[in-house]
């Protein structure tokens, strides 16, 4: 718990001065609810969204369960297989989520329309260290170029390099497994 405490406060602290860039106050859960898909991963630690990577996970949907907490379908490749899985995250500040999946993650919402694109900044921490994870979702299973600009735009801003962003629309994303083409 005490690590929780602490990787949650580093979190804040590092958010701090960048108002502009997270969608803050005015976050509306209810809007972001429904289906997802996943289009690009980026993190400073490629291994993590490489294939077999414990986050190359693919959206399916995002549902609020209350005013607090959030209930995230995913699907992720195991031993040559689609499987499904959830997460439930907790809000533990404003516009500031946690959730426990191969590790302790703490996440927010930096960028969101409600209509077309999610941009999610999740920090993963393990005993072995922690690392970012950047993820933008849209609504369709891929969107515009501009938009894809706006989510490196952001990796950029967080130090992650070029070679580090993964283009997840060239992949098996599970769709034929979540009943799609």
């Amino acid at each position: 718990m005490k690590l929780q405490l602490l990787c949650l406060g580093l979190m804040l602290l590092c958010t701090q001065g960048e108002g502009d860039e997270a969608v803050r106050g005015n976050f509306d859960l209810e809007k972001i609810s429904g289906n997802w898909y996943t289009i690009e991963e980026a993190s400073d630690k490629r291994e993590a969204i490489e294939e077999g990577g414990i986050m190359r996970v693919f959206i399916q949907s995002i549902e609020p369960v209350d005013d607090s907490a959030s209930f995230f379908t995913y699907w992720t490749h195991a031993s040559g297989e689609c499987k499904q899985f959830n997460v439930t995250s907790n809000r533990v500040a404003e516009g500031v989520y946690t959730d426990e999946y191969e590790g302790y993650n703490v996440f927010r919402i930096l960028d969101t329309d409600y209509t077309n694109y999610v941009i999610l900044e999740l920090w993963n921490f393990k005993a072995e260290g922690s690392f970012l994870l950047l993820q933008l979702y849209a609504r369709e299973p891929d969107v515009s170029g501009e938009i894809k600009r706006r989510f490196e735009h952001f990796c950029h801003k967080n130090g992650i390099r070029e070679g580090n962003i993964i283009d997840m629309t060239t992949v098996d994303r599970c769709l034929q497994a979540r009943g799609e083409k």
